[in-house]
C-alpha cells in the first residue's frame, strides 16, 4: 500500500540490522524479545494501555504540531496509519518515547507518559524523527551526525524547549537559552539511545548545529507555542494553491 512505511531507500543490511535490534533491545526490551512490535490498536486492555491510546487519539485529532505533520508526512509519501505506525508499550528507564526505524514505527511508553501534555510533545518530537526518516536516507545506526541532526530538529520544533516547559526544569534566564536547551535536550536524546560518552554526543551535536536548527521543515517557522503552530499548519496548507498561481 502506498505510503504504508516510511522507509523510502533500501533495507537494511545484516549488520545493521543487529545494530537495530541492539539499540531496540536497550530502551524497548520486548519489542525483539517479541519478534514483532504489539499492534492493533485495540490489542490491550490494560488501564495503562487504555490510557496511552485514549491520549494518543487526542493528540492526533486536536495538537496543531502534529496535525502538520501528519499532512506533512502524507504530502511526502509516507502516510501515517495509527495502527500500523503507533504502539504504546511499556519502557525501560526513564525513556518517554521512541522511533523504532527498523519497524518504521513510534513507540511511545505508556509507562511514563502520565498526561496529555507530555503525549502531545513526544507524538510531536517522534514524528519529526518519522518526518526525516521519509525525506533523507537518515543512518540512525552508524551516522552519529544524521542522529544528531535529527535530535537537534526534534528539540528545537517540538515544543520541548518551550518558556513554560524549562519552568518546570528550573531552566530559564540565561542568554540565548532557546538555543541552549535545543543543544542540551539533543545531546540527553542521543545518550538515551547510544552507548557513547557525553563529549562524543555533544561534538556530534556541536557540527551539525547551525545546519539543522535552521532547518524548520515542515513548519517553515519555531513554533514556539500552539499559536505559532497553528498559523504554520495554515500556511503549509496554503502552499500548494499558492505555488500553483506563479
Amino acid at each position: 500500500m502506498a505510503g504504508a512505511q516510511y522507509e523510502r531507500g533500501r533495507g537494511p543490511a545484516a549488520g545493521e540490522q543487529l545494530q537495530q535490534q541492539h539499540v531496540s533491545c536497550q530502551v524497548f526490551p520486548e519489542r525483539v524479545a517479541q519478534g514483532n512490535p504489539q499492534q492493533g490498536f485495540f490489542s490491550s486492555f490494560f488501564t495503562s494501555n487504555q490510557k496511552c491510546q485514549l491520549r494518543l487519539l487526542k493528540t492526533l485529532e486536536t495538537n496543531p504540531y502534529v496535525k502538520l505533520l501528519l499532512d506533512a508526512m502524507k504530502h511526502s509519501g509516507c502516510a501515517v496509519n495509527t495502527d500500523r505506525h503507533f504502539s504504546c508499550e511499556d519502557c525501560n528507564g526513564n525513556v518517554s518515547g521512541g522511533f523504532d526505524a527498523s519497524t518504521s514505527q513510534i513507540v511511545l511508553c505508556q509507562n511514563n507518559i502520565h498526561n496529555q501534555a507530555h503525549m502531545n510533545r513526544v507524538v510531536t518530537h517522534e514524528l519529526i524523527h518519522a518526518f526525516d526518516h521519509c525525506r533523507a536516507h537518515v543512518d540512525w545506526f552508524t551516522n552519529i551526525r544524521h542522529l544528531a541532526c535529527s535530535e537537534v530538529r526534534a528539540a528545537n520544533l517540538s515544543g520541548d524547549c518551550s518558556l513554560v516547559n524549562e519552568i518546570f526544569r528550573l531552566h530559564f534566564g540565561l542568554k540565548q537559552h532557546h538555543q541552549t536547551c535545543v543543544r542540551d535536550r539533543a545531546t540527553l536524546s542521543i545518550l538515551a539511545v547510544r552507548n557513547i560518552s557525553k563529549e562524543v554526543a555533544k561534538k556530534a551535536v556541536d557540527e551539525v548545529f547551525e545546519s539543522c536548527f535552521n532547518d524548520h521543515e515542515p513548519f517553515g517557522r519555531i513554533p514556539h507555542n500552539k499559536t505559532y503552530a497553528r498559523y504554520a499548519h495554515r500556511d503549509f496548507q496554503n502552499r500548494d494553491r499558492y505555488y500553483s498561481n506563479i
